[in-house]
């Protein structure tokens, strides 16, 4: 007899809003303010991936930088989604953060265990596993507190500027980012845009606005009803569905899969190591690509599973699976009504829509051609992550995931791809490697 260790659920439950010392403040540019027209380096997007490249420079002695991001906050948007969703914990584990290795900086761990009297019992257990070198969760209060401190030690801060960036135009010798506050030239451009939420089938109502009663993960649920319909099967559904039973709820779980699935990881830990992610590296496209289609599957966290079960065993929540949805109405009242391919119909006074994010490839900021985009990922430079047909223009984040692997679009990922953009950029500023390549045409079909 087998039998299967299933952490409990208060492993989910650490206290969010604490109040952490912090650095004294640098000057930040004003919510007016217009950027600088020229930079060495512009980061687009100052979330996770770009704190850690702006860190990574900082380190190489890169100081003319300047992040653009549409909040203005580093990563702003991040924990505002986190904090809609109720999210007390992160999936990734102490040893993934967006610090810089290879340098004397404060790991996420030290950081925790340098704040021990501010940790819960139950924080700080988790704290010795990690240093036991076993799985364990992080605080998002934690979390929140070391990139604060990342951002106040690597002067972060007073490089971000607000602004929503149009376009992206690189040239040989230079690329110019266009925003609605003006224009940067820079001499190298590093695309940490994250990801965005990938939109219902346009089959389910006809496209445009979603019909009455029917939201996404990244909008605020409304707050009245009874019952509540959930479609999706990964950690987001999960926080979807807690807070709904928390709630009182009752909750309708569609599930598209024969069954949902709970793994500590969202991604397997062998693409974590550079043996897996020499694994992508050695084989085709084609392999590639089935690759990622089987390790980035949604899963839930195992500590949401006890509470789930019971709430299903106690009627609070239906689950509906392996079913497919083949329209959205909106129904008296403005309801919100879904037809299953079965021909069944679930209804709820709201419908919940969390059906994953799509890596921004740099579809849409810069030139198809430039981009050259293939089954929805971008042509990269291996060894650097910059653009194979505009080599001043890199990217960090999920979008390298044909080169990185599956683990790209996790923050241990966004360090492993920081490394090697970082150094490459600091490289070329020091004119001690050239560029790849001038800026080329995409010739023919292939890429």
């Amino acid at each position: 007899m087998s039998t299967t260790f299933v952490p409990g659920p208060h492993l989910l439950e650490s206290p969010r809003g604490r109040d952490w010392p912090r650095l004294p403040a640098a000057p930040v540019p004003g919510r007016g303010a217009v950027p600088p027209e020229r930079a060495d380096v512009v980061v687009v997007g100052a979330g996770p991936a770009g704190l850690a490249v702006a860190s990574a420079l900082w380190h190489h002695g890169v100081s003319d930088v300047v992040v653009l991001d549409r909040a203005g906050r580093p990563c702003g948007r991040f924990f505002g989604r986190v904090d809609l969703l109720g999210q007390r914990v992160l999936r990734s584990p102490y040893e993934h953060h967006p610090g810089v290795e290879g340098y004397r900086d404060c790991e996420l761990l030290d950081f925790a265990r340098l704040h021990w009297g501010r940790l819960t019992p139950v924080e700080r257990r988790e704290v010795r596993m990690a240093q036991a070198g076993h799985r364990s969760v992080v605080p998002v209060d934690v979390f929140e507190a070391y990139c604060d401190h990342l951002v106040d030690t690597h002067g972060v801060a007073e490089k971000t500027w607000r602004a929503t960036v149009r376009e992206v135009l690189p040239a040989d010798d230079r690329v110019t980012v266009r925003t609605d506050r003006g224009p940067v030239t820079a001499r190298h451009v590093v695309l940490c845009p994250g990801e965005e939420r990938r939109e219902a089938p346009e089959e389910w109502w006809g496209g445009g606005a979603a019909p009455p009663g029917v939201s996404h993960w990244d909008e605020r649920v409304p707050a009245a009803g009874e019952r509540q319909v959930v479609v999706g099967a990964g950690l987001t559904s999960a926080h979807l569905i807690s807070n709904a039973l928390e709630a009182g709820r009752e909750v309708h779980w569609v599930v598209r899969e024969p069954g949902e699935r709970y793994q500590c990881a969202d991604v397997n830990s062998k693409f974590f190591r550079p043996e897996g992610r020499a694994r992508i590296g050695n084989v085709g496209w084609a392999d590639r690509l089935r690759l990622i289609a089987e390790f980035r599957r949604a899963s839930i966290m195992f500590e949401f599973r006890p509470q789930l079960e019971r709430a299903e065993a106690e009627g609070r929540l239906v689950v509906h699976r392996g079913e497919a949805i083949t329209g959205v109405t909106a129904g008296a009242g403005g309801t919100a009504v879904l037809r299953l391919a079965g021909g069944r119909r679930v209804a709820g006074d709201c419908a919940v829509l969390a059906l994953g994010t799509t890596p921004e490839t740099g579809r849409g900021l810069m030139p198809e051609e430039v981009v050259g985009e293939r089954d929805g990922w971008p042509e990269l430079d291996e060894r650097t992550l910059a653009y194979a047909y505009a080599p001043r223009v890199s990217v960090v984040g999920a979008a390298a995931g044909m080169v990185l692997g599956p683990a790209a679009r996790n923050i241990d990922g966004h360090r492993v791809a920081t490394a090697r953009v970082a150094e490459s950029i600091a490289r070329s500023l020091r004119g001690e490697a050239p560029v790849a390549a001038p800026v080329r045409a995409k010739v023919g079909a292939g890429v």
